[in-house]
């Protein structure tokens, strides 16, 4: 039972990670991060990602343009890049390493340790995928509200809003991080679970034979 019971945890963990990863990695690249509406023109929608710029028109007619500079993005759009990119590595790393340390795959069977290990460092992994997820998200998220409820701005100046990318990237890192701590939990070790056979002895009296010794019985057992 509580074997079963460790695998379907294991099972349940590497879904969520898989999810949270691909969320994740969409989340890097749609141009969904914040949304604006003009007021002057209802019929066009902003839309601003991390790489590009998009213009949503009523037609359905999307016009993108990539960033120009680097150097030239906000801070907090050029940490983000850096971050959102090292999530997505970390996520994958984590996923393959606990891919090895499942219990289903033949990888690594007489060795349960290293199992084990492999399968508790792909739960580290993808925990911290989910932190550098969570961090840039939210610190664009917090930009946002503060832009947002920025007084010193007046008030017919459009103001940008969270995106679709936003929720999202909270929903990725929640998922690997819960992914991660369901399989670093979930790693056990096994060199219990099937115990040594004993090292059989032989008998003094095998060995006695063995060595090429004769057992005489003792004169005072002789019957005469």
């Amino acid at each position: 039972m509580a074997g079963g019971w460790w695998a379907k945890a294991q099972g349940g963990g590497m879904l969520l990670a898989l999810f949270g990863w691909i969320s994740s990695c969409v989340t890097t690249f749609v141009p969904l991060w914040k949304n604006l509406n003009l007021d002057l023109n209802e019929l066009e929608v902003w839309n601003m990602g991390l790489w590009q710029v998009c213009i949503t028109q009523e037609e359905g007619v999307v016009e993108c343009q990539a960033h120009g500079s680097f150097l030239a993005l906000p801070p907090e759009l050029r940490i983000s890049r850096l971050l959102m990119c090292l999530s997505n590595g970390l996520g994958l790393l984590g996923c393959l390493l606990t891919a090895l340390g499942l219990e289903g795959w033949r990888t690594c069977e007489d060795k349960p340790g290293r199992k084990r290990q492999l399968l508790l460092g792909g739960g580290v992994t993808l925990g911290m995928a989910g932190i550098t997820t969570l961090v840039p998200v939210s610190w664009v998220a917090y930009n946002t509200v503060l832009d947002f409820w920025d007084e010193t701005v007046p008030d017919i100046v459009p103001r940008w809003e969270f995106g679709e990318a936003t929720f999202l990237g909270w929903f990725a890192g929640a998922f690997l991080a819960a992914g991660g701590l369901l399989l670093a939990c979930s790693a056990r070790s096994t060199t219990t679970a099937t115990p040594l056979a004993p090292t059989c002895r032989r008998a003094p009296a095998a060995r006695g034979l063995a060595g090429g010794h004769h057992l005489h019985p003792k004169n005072e057992d002789l019957v005469i």
